[in-house]
């Protein structure tokens, strides 16, 4: 029997990447690595994001006007590129949570049944 993981299937994180990245940055700005390791740490580790998914993501969106970027330094010193929402982006994020919700209301509401 397969030992059950705590970890999310890529393929569900996937659909929903973009999403969660537009939230994390809600509160500001920030570079590639801090926002995959602040998804690990709001999901309880349960989401691990992978560079070859964030990335591309992060380009993504910035082509679509949802991102803006611009290099700036680290707190150790590096040079990174910063990403924050657009306004365009904050209203992809609002609609997209609302899109979120109705459709994990009614997942939930097929598993209870």
């Amino acid at each position: 029997m397969p030992k059950p993981t705590t970890r999310t299937n890529s393929d569900q994180l996937h659909g929903t990447l973009d999403m969660l990245v537009l939230k994390t940055l809600q509160h500001g700005a920030m570079h590639g690595y801090a926002i995959a390791v602040r998804l690990d740490q709001l999901s309880n580790e349960v989401l691990q994001v992978e560079e070859g998914s964030l990335y591309p993501s992060l380009y993504r969106m910035e082509a679509r006007g949802l991102l803006a970027s611009e290099w700036g330094v680290t707190d150790t010193g590096r040079r990174a590129r910063f990403y924050k929402l657009t306004k365009t982006g904050k209203a992809q994020l609002a609609d997209e949570t609302a899109s979120w919700i109705r459709l994990t209301a009614a997942v939930q509401n097929v598993l209870e049944s």
